[in-house]
């Protein structure tokens, strides 16, 4: 695993939030989370009781992610043995879903498991609801967090492969935890990115298909020899 991929994995959490199927309903699941009204999520004196109310939401849905990640280190490991056909199998596919993820192949967009979401709510489990909200948004998000999981598949060790998917779950809890502390400026400030969803999503599946094709091509290793270049401009050597 190179120090590329935590960030690339960091970058796609935080795409998925901004989701169509993911930003529209945050107001509602930081609501049913707290059971503070979504009307009055913006009062002073909210933000603490909805921030630490997220906490277990977050870990609910960071334990499913990390499980994908853990199985798809096994999975990969298990049907490909060969590294050298594993990394162009996973460049192959990371390109597919990247050029999925721009819209120029089809992808289902749609919530499924509606009754997970509402069997959570109705016992009152914010873990369970976090594991629901990941099952339920999956089919959506989906381009960005089947990228996060070829990577994953590629890994050398299922500790590499949890710890992806546990920094894709990072960048998708900083900004719904942020929209809990912050929530009238959060919102504010993610309304303008959703609006410009678009151009998010064409750069973000640009930057999947050419991780795809550096796979592909066995020449991975180049991020690595850029990124350790960057760090000696900057005084850090050696570092990777």
């Amino acid at each position: 695993m190179t120090a590329t991929e935590p960030f690339v994995a960091l970058v796609g959490g935080f795409v998925s939030f901004l989701a169509p199927c993911v930003l529209p309903l945050v107001p509602g699941y930081l609501s049913a989370v707290s059971a503070v009204e979504a009307d009055r999520l913006g009062d002073s004196g909210s933000a603490r009781r909805v921030v630490l109310a997220s906490i277990p939401f977050v870990l609910g849905f960071t334990l499913v992610f990390v499980a994908l990640g853990i199985g798809a280190q096994l999975l990969g490991a298990g049907l490909f043995r060969d590294q050298f056909l594993l990394e162009r199998a996973a460049g192959l596919i990371l390109v597919v879903f990247g050029l999925a993820f721009m819209g120029l192949l089809p992808w289902p967009e749609r919530l499924v498991g509606a009754g997970l979401v509402q069997g959570a709510r109705s016992r009152g489990s914010r873990m369970l609801l976090g594991g629901a909200f990941a099952v339920c948004a999956a089919p959506c998000i989906g381009p960005v967090l089947a990228a996060i999981l070829v990577l994953a598949g590629t890994s050398d060790t299922v500790l590499q492969g949890g710890f992806l998917l546990a920094c894709y779950s990072l960048g998708l809890a900083i900004p719904f935890v942020l929209a809990g502390a912050l929530f009238t400026r959060a919102m504010g400030a993610f309304r303008w990115l959703r609006d410009h969803f678009v151009a998010i999503q064409f750069v973000s599946g640009t930057i999947m298909v050419a991780l795809g094709l550096l796979l592909f091509f066995g020449r991975f290793y180049v991020l690595r020899i850029y990124l350790n270049r960057a760090l000696e401009r900057v005084g850090i050597d050696g570092f990777f």
